[in-house]
């Protein structure tokens, strides 16, 4: 245990996703030998974010204006609808460039276990995005880009019975399976069914 403020320090710093005790410490004396101004750039960046960066009112991920560039883009496609966890999702298949429609940020998956059901994700906002008309344009289809863990496919078997009501209404699953590069003895039997069962035709 250090003195004061350097082991308060610590302490925030642990507490961030991925930063162990030891992490933390390393950046906390990273920090006490760096000069002022990378402390005030660190301090304005914090700030700016704590003031500045809110959720786009229409998909849920983060902006610094009430719509985010996505859904303020008159070029995407409004009849598709991407549906993700987490904004870093978004960032995910946008950097593939297959994707040209928009997205729906659910802000996790369901977890009973973790108290996380239905009513604490953006579900109730996605019915509503679908049944009401974006820009006079009918939703034709819902991508479900969940996660492929217990979580993420507890979330995608509930969006399918909430979506499929909807008349019209293509609800599809990103495919999963084996990487690219990779050798087919060292999958798992999991992600080897998962091809095997989305295989198509060349």
């Amino acid at each position: 245990m250090y003195e004061g403020p350097v082991q308060d320090l610590i302490d925030e710093l642990g507490k961030l996703p991925g930063v162990g005790p030891k992490s933390a410490q390393r950046i906390a004396f990273h920090l006490l030998s760096v000069e002022p101004t990378e402390i005030d750039r660190l301090q304005k960046a914090l700030q700016r974010v704590r003031d500045g960066v809110q959720f786009c009112e229409v998909c849920g991920t983060v902006s610094d204006k009430e719509r985010c560039r996505i859904c303020s883009d008159s070029r995407r496609d409004r009849t598709i609808i991407c549906v993700v966890e987490e904004p870093k999702d978004v960032q995910a298949v946008e950097r593939t460039r297959e994707f040209k429609g928009l997205y729906h940020v659910l802000g996790g998956a369901l977890d009973p276990l973790s108290g996380v059901g239905p009513d604490q994700l953006r579900i109730r906002e996605l019915l509503a995005r679908i049944g009401n008309q974006d820009d006079g344009v009918d939703v034709a289809e819902v991508i479900i880009a969940t996660d492929p863990n217990t979580e993420g496919e507890a979330t995608a078997t509930y969006l399918v019975r909430m979506l499929r009501d909807f008349p019209g209404l293509s609800v599809t699953r990103l495919a999963s399976g084996l990487p690219m590069g990779g050798d087919l003895e060292f999958a798992d039997e999991l992600t080897l069914g998962r091809a095997l069962s989305g295989r198509r035709a060349m």
